[in-house]
């Protein structure tokens, strides 16, 4: 709920005080009773709650779906299956399903998106979170460029996107296997490095433990690290440097 056009609608005599204050009740938080749903938290940090689908009863996932659909007009929520996308659909058919990212999403018509995120993978492999961050930062207001599969294995793929590279202000290196590609970023660019190790590789990799612990001691500069694909995680981070860098 935007409050300040709320309150213009008030101020105009568009909205009645009585309908504004019914608005206004479920600030801070809307008590489902299993699930109290955080509409204040736009107006706190300037991004809406997400909702993280993985593992949630049918019945709650579609009322809480429904509910953030009915009073903001759009919706973001991750690691959603094909099963709950259908599920969704019959509630609010606006809704749109990326099997890739397992993105679940209502967005408004005609958002602005502004700054420049670049999002990279080391493979192909690498893609589905890396999908996720970019259409995080898509979803909550930034240009994205995806430059995929410039891992360190072929570096010259990499070094050959340099000058999309530098025109970011915040970049995104997803990598699994040793996870070297957010040092090798890191190293080439002037902007803050966002760097998600992903569970690709072969046993030793640890399910993606071996990259994280990599990127973690990186010895580059400007790197910060999220959780073993937790590509959300990094689109969310990487919005909120874009948006510093717009202002």
């Amino acid at each position: 709920m935007d409050v300040r056009a709320l309150l213009e609608q008030v101020r105009a005599g568009d909205l009645d005080v009585e309908d504004a204050e019914k608005l206004f009740k479920d600030l801070p938080y809307e008590d489902l009773g299993y699930a109290k749903l955080d509409h204040h938290r736009k107006l706190r940090s300037g991004f809406g709650e997400t909702v993280f689908c993985q593992g949630k009863p049918d019945d709650y996932l579609a009322e809480i779906y429904k509910k953030f659909y009915d009073r903001d007009g759009e919706v973001l929520g991750t690691r959603a299956s094909g099963e709950q996308y259908e599920l969704v659909r019959k509630l609010v058919p606006e809704v749109t399903y990326d099997p890739i990212s397992r993105i679940l999403k209502v967005e408004k018509e005609g958002k602005m998106r502004t700054g420049l995120v670049a999002v990279c993978t080391g493979g192909t492999a690498d893609i589905p979170v890396a999908e996720e961050a970019a259409q995080t930062a898509e979803y909550f207001g930034c240009t994205v460029d995806r430059i995929f599969d410039v891992g360190v294995a072929g570096i010259h793929r990499l070094l050959s996107q340099r000058e999309r590279l530098m025109k970011a202000n915040c970049i995104v290196a997803v990598a699994g296997m040793e996870g070297a590609l957010g040092t090798v970023v890191a190293g080439l660019v002037d902007c803050p490095v966002v760097a998600v190790p992903t569970s690709v590789g072969y046993g030793a990799s640890f399910h993606g433990l071996s990259a994280l612990l990599t990127m973690l001691n990186s010895c580059a500069n400007g790197i910060s690290v999220v959780n073993i694909d937790n590509g959300y995680g990094a689109g969310y981070l990487a919005t909120q440097i874009n948006r510093l860098a717009v202002k």
